[in-house]
This record gives structure tokens, sequence and C-alpha cells, in this order.
């Protein structure tokens, strides 16, 4: 029997940290181990080989092992309000967890749900026209009117933009960082961060605490950002925009790719103009975005709900059977989805589904990570 991650969450936190040991070589040593990290973090070499594991990571496991405390690194954690999530975590954002190259831990400061699902990236240049600047309010306010969890980055110029025209519209976005969550980078972006965070959104990192902001870093945490959604909108970026690594590795993960084109004189639109070119979705308001993702009803749904959300409303009873049926054993006190889908004996995934139809129409609400109740 597979042991549940959450025993071993340590030393997931450790093995993470060893150089060599990616996504594919992680899976080998649990399935070697059935989920039991503590062994695997102890393992003798020639069990470790015996996983198969080769001798360059066994030797940086031991290494790991002279440098790393995996109770230290809770206690970390615990001190600097950061979440550690494995790929087993009803947390830990399905998408992402899709993707061939998914980091076995996420780091977390903040609040996710099942309903970031409907996400979209929106990533571009850190040196915007004023039209990039423009545009990029636009489509996200847009996108969060509509309820689309808009996912980016935390850099200068488009990202920054993103992440405060979808806050400033009453959404909720979600900042990947390509450092430890116990610093931000770049400075000048500490109050939007912490804003993220107090607004209900999240900043996620594989990245353990004490991890510099290395250039290194920012193409490998991109693909958190595509991972994560349904597809990227970059709004303006040059040929050498660091946008491009976004852009492979949402091809790579079979993710929409959409472009909002630009003047044909402007070195900031050269990427955009050449990827709608080669086939890119071109964008020229949010409805191009939602029909090609398959979010145009839902999102006219949430509409609706939002524009009604000031109505009173005396014991709503949702009409579906389903709902109708998991709102059931929900009461004003917080229940988390896992005690929800035993109690309804229904799949966590069906569960999740369900809670997120029924936050969207204002029926239950979340309160705090994976708990929800009645309003």
């Amino acid at each position: 029997m597979i042991t549940k991650a959450t025993d071993y969450l340590g030393y997931w936190i450790a093995l993470s940290q060893t150089p060599g040991l990616g996504a594919a070589r992680f899976r080998l040593l649990e399935s070697h181990f059935d989920g039991d990290l503590e062994s695997a973090w102890k393992a003798p070499p020639r069990e470790l080989r015996a996983a198969g594991i080769g001798g360059s990571v066994v030797k940086a496991i031991a290494e790991c092992r002279e440098q790393v405390s995996p109770d230290g690194e809770l206690e970390r954690l615990s001190r600097s309000g950061v979440a550690a999530l494995t790929w087993h975590d009803a947390e830990y954002p399905r998408r992402l967890k899709e993707i061939a190259d998914a980091p076995p831990v996420l780091y977390c400061r903040g609040t996710l749900r099942p309903d970031d699902e409907a996400s979209v990236a929106v990533v571009g240049t850190r040196r915007p026209t004023d039209y990039g600047y423009r545009i990029t309010a636009e489509l996200c306010a847009d996108l969060a009117t509509r309820g689309v969890v808009v996912v980016s980055g935390l850099a200068l110029g488009i990202d920054a933009r993103a992440h405060k025209a979808t806050l400033d519209a009453g959404g909720r976005t979600i900042a990947a960082l390509g450092n430890g969550l116990d610093t931000v980078y770049p400075r000048e972006n500490r109050r939007l961060a912490e804003r993220i965070v107090e607004e209900g959104g999240a900043l996620v990192s594989e990245f353990p605490l004490g991890t510099r902001p290395e250039a290194s870093n920012f193409p490998r945490r991109n693909r958190i950002i595509s991972g994560m959604t349904l597809g990227t909108l970059i709004t303006e970026a040059s040929e050498t925009s660091g946008t491009r690594w976004t852009v492979y590795h949402a091809l790579e993960q079979n993710r929409e790719i959409f472009c909002v084109p630009g003047s044909v004189y402007s070195d900031a639109s050269k990427l955009t103009n050449r990827l709608i070119r080669e086939g890119a979705k071109l964008v020229c308001d949010v409805s191009d975005i939602l029909v090609e993702i398959g979010l145009d009803t839902a999102t006219r749904q949430i509409a609706m709900t939002l524009s009604d959300a000031d109505e009173p409303r005396s014991n709503p009873t949702p009409d579906d059977p389903d709902e109708a049926d998991l709102i059931r054993h929900i009461t004003h006190e917080p229940t988390h989805i896992d005690d929800l889908a035993r109690l309804a004996d229904r799949p966590i995934t069906e569960v999740s589904g369900l809670l997120t139809m029924l936050e969207i129409k204002g029926l239950v609400v979340q309160a705090g990570m994976m708990h929800y109740r009645l309003p």
C-alpha cells in the first residue's frame, strides 16, 4: 500500500532539493519505496540504484543529506507561513499535475481553489508600451469579471499590470515566482504580492525557502505559469523577451497560445505578430479567448451570478440534483473537501466540480484551504 505523502512531507521537501532528481526520478523513488520517502531518503546507494536512480544522482542525494534537515525544512515553512503541497494533495493544481515535469513539491502562500482550473496565463515584456499596458489591463479586467483566474509571474511590466488589473476588477490572481516564497522579487512588487495574498489569491513556487532569484530559475518558473492554465495570452513581447520560454512550455504542454497583434513597426510586438502568423489565436477582445478554451458558456453564468449578487436569497436550493445532494452535507461550519467526498460517497474530482458550481452560484463559500461552508 502506498503511504500518504503528507506522512513524509519533510522528506518530500528534502528530496526535492536534490540536484538532478526531477519528476521522473522522483516517481521511480515513490514507486520503489511504496510512497515511504523517509526510507528513500535514508536508503543506501545500492537500494537507490535498484530503484532506477543513476550514480550521479545517488551521490547528490547523499550530499543533500548532509546539508538539508527534513524536520528543519518543516519548521522553516511554519515560521514563514508557507504551505508545501505534494502532487498527491487535493490543493495541488490539477492542470499542473498533468504536465510531464510537474514539480513534486509546490510551495504556496495564500489560497488555491478548485475553480483555479478556469484560468489563463497573461505574460509579456518587462518594458511594455502604453498600448501594451492598456490592452493588458482591459483584457485582464474582462477575464476577472467573467470569473477567470489570471496567472502571471509578478515581473515588472506586463506581469505586474496583469495582476493589478485583475485585482482592481475584483478577480483572483496567482503569481508564480522564480525564487523562494520567503522573499519577493522584484522588490518593487512587494506590495502587489501582499495584495494578491490578502485578496484571496496565491503566490506559488517550486523553489524552496532561501532560493535566490537566479536568472536560470525563470525559464523553469515559466512552465508553472503555462502548466497551471488552460492557455497563455501574450499581450506584448519582443523576440528576445523571456516570454518566449512560456510559449515553448505551453506548446510542449499542448496548451492554447493567444496573442494580441501590434504594430509591425514595434519591436515590442514582434514575437506576438510572428506567433499569430505561425498559428497562435489572434485576440482582439476577451471572447476570442473564452470561446477557444470553452469558457464562454460558463463565464456567462458567472457574470449573471455576479450581477445578481446583491439580490436577497432565502434558503436557495440547487436545481441540479447532484449539487442538491452534495449541499445536504455542507453546514455553516467549515468542512474539508475530503470529508465532503466521504460524506457524499462521491469521487473527489466530482465533488470538486460540484463545489465550484455551488460557489459560482453563491450557495457555498470557501473558508480557507479547501474548506467549505454555507454563506
